[in-house]
């Protein structure tokens, strides 16, 4: 099946680049004696009035083969004004550029198509409020948006895209907060945002997020009620009294009435599997288990009243060997204060880290209701993506565990629009991104092995097709954004090639003397062949492991 999907998808994109030099040149009346898919031997050819159509059997390649008088072919005279070099400048700088105008226009179908998959979306309801945002204050939980400077949504996409579109600029919402609407301005806060290749972007963020956390707690003060109750962190609370619970804000609910009396609380309890199929995964499973709480009867927060809280801010995982442990953080560890400051939430511990990630940092945790601090270094991770992109980051390994409650999904209102807005932006990320990725090797700042070749391209067309159609289209995409712009690129026999040819024939007002084209195109050859050379090398080293292991079950 790999080589089924590589076939269809280097031959797509090789058919829609032709294609585009075919029809170009056929608007214009030049002649165009063969239109081929593929290179090598013919296995299917047809004759058409005045072109013959083949397919070759090997699909890498193709051509369009247009009438031309410079390569010594016969030329009628009722043809003379059919030949490529017969047609104005423009004209030629047209049909040459139509094939990778194809190629980087094709990918806005491809992921409109994607996008149509997208049937459904978070309601824009408010899950929770991050401290020290612009909706800190000004937005609760539950709230559910209704409109942004008078434009009606629907979805949290939406409402987030808008305010991701929208640093500095003050938006007015309507909010539905319990029972009536009411009328809000919230300024998303600019924040610059890192990007590959040393690029950066300024979005808006207020602090936010979807879905509302379920009622997961953590239970530091073993003095509290809860704790005496036999609660302990990481339950997860699915019933007070008759009540049943799915969020976090219904929990704090139920006890709003309570004045000190005892009252069942019903939990699951999750359970680590040891040495789970076979030491392969960590599973854990849940157990259910019943608790007589008795919360204090003066009136105030769930945290006073019982010893709960979320557990946001609980380490449910701490790696073997990471920094976080070397520090001797440990799973149901609550995190309070990094470099002295309060944490208030993962959220914002985990920024705090990110904002200075090659400092060292003074954590400082409860356990067992005593303070306890150490000194975490994050470690930088570099690798090569399945496209050959170096990416890198600081990794903070410990993590935290905070489900989130159902929500019941909405209808997308628009999927044509959605389909098509996303295509367009998609489309516009990839093309920059691979141009600056171009830029940034002709600079010497990517290195030459970041470098794909068709290894690459066959391995990760297997791999996405047998994901599903909507991954394979992906994958299409940036494959065909990528041989659009190596096409542009001035290297005679590329497309771009020729359109430096072009460049210099309007400077000298006369086209190149065929010969200085000849040496040209031999040393674009000889260019493109160490280009390719350098691409398989890097296949080959990045798989040579599995090469070997294969060599080694075939002989």
């Amino acid at each position: 099946m790999d080589l089924l999907y590589f076939i269809i998808l280097v031959s797509s994109l090789i058919f829609v680049h032709e294609l585009g030099h075919f029809v170009v040149a056929k608007m214009f009346g030049v002649k165009v004696l063969t239109f081929s898919l593929g290179f090598g031997p013919k296995i299917i050819r047809i004759r058409g009035k005045e072109t013959e159509y083949c397919i070759g059997i090997l699909p890498l390649g193709g051509f369009v083969k247009m009438l031309e008088e410079r390569k010594h072919e016969p030329v009628l005279p009722e043809d003379a004004k059919r030949t490529l070099e017969s047609q104005p400048l423009w004209r030629r700088v047209l049909i040459v550029i139509a094939g990778p105008t194809m190629n980087l226009v094709f990918p806005i179908l491809l992921y409109f198509v994607a996008f149509l998959g997208d049937r459904h979306f978070l309601p824009p309801t408010v899950g929770m409020v991050l401290p020290d945002h612009p909706a800190s204050g000004v937005l609760e939980p539950g709230d559910r948006i209704m409109e942004v400077n008078g434009e009606r949504i629907t979805t949290y996409t939406e409402f987030n895209r808008i305010v991701r579109k929208s640093p500095g600029i003050p938006l007015h919402l309507k909010v539905f907060r319990e029972l009536g609407y009411i009328d809000v301005t919230v300024t998303p806060q600019p924040v610059v945002e890192p990007r590959e290749l040393d690029l950066f972007e300024t979005v808006g963020r207020i602090g936010v997020k979807p879905g509302a956390p379920a009622a997961a707690i953590g239970v530091f003060d073993p003095q509290s009620p809860a704790y005496r109750s036999g609660l302990r962190t990481f339950d997860l609370v699915i019933q007070v009294g008759e009540r049943p619970i799915e969020r976090f804000i219904e929990l704090e609910r139920a006890f709003d009435s309570n004045r000190g009396e005892t009252i069942p609380v019903a939990y699951l309890r999750p359970k680590a599997v040891e040495g789970a199929l076979g030491g392969l995964v960590d599973l854990a499973v849940f157990e259910h288990g019943v608790a007589a709480l008795t919360p204090s009867p003066e009136p105030g927060e769930l945290l006073a009243r019982t010893g709960i809280e979320s557990s946001d801010l609980y380490a449910a995982v701490v790696p073997r060997g990471s920094a976080e442990a070397k520090a001797d953080l440990r799973p149901g560890d609550k995190i309070i204060e990094i470099d002295g400051q309060p944490v208030l939430t993962w959220h914002s511990f985990r920024d705090k880290i990110e904002a200075d990630p090659e400092t060292p940092h003074l954590l400082t945790w409860l356990r067992d209701g005593r303070r306890t601090s150490g000194t975490i270094q994050v470690r930088r991770e570099d690798w090569v993506d399945e496209m050959g992109v170096l990416r890198s980051s600081f990794v903070i390994r410990a993590q935290n565990w905070l489900p989130m409650a159902n929500e019941a999904l909405v209808e997308n209102p628009a999927p044509i629009r959605w389909a098509a807005t996303n295509a367009l932006e998609e489309t516009h990320d990839v093309l920059r991104f691979i141009s600056v990725s171009i830029v940034r090797l002709m600079q010497g700042k990517l290195s030459f092995s970041m470098l794909s070749g068709p290894l690459t391209i066959y391995e990760v067309a297997g791999e996405e097709g047998a994901k599903g159609p909507g991954y394979f289209l992906w994958v299409m995409a940036l494959v065909s954004v990528n041989l659009g712009l190596i096409n542009l690129l001035p290297i005679p026999v590329l497309d771009g090639g020729h359109l430096l040819f072009f460049l210099i024939e309007a400077v000298i007002r006369r086209p190149l003397p065929l010969r200085v084209r000849e040496v040209a195109s031999i040393i674009g050859v000889l260019v493109l062949f160490a280009l390719m050379a350098i691409a398989f090398k890097n296949d080959v080293e990045r798989r040579w492991d599995v090469i070997v292991s294969q060599l080694k079950e075939l002989f």
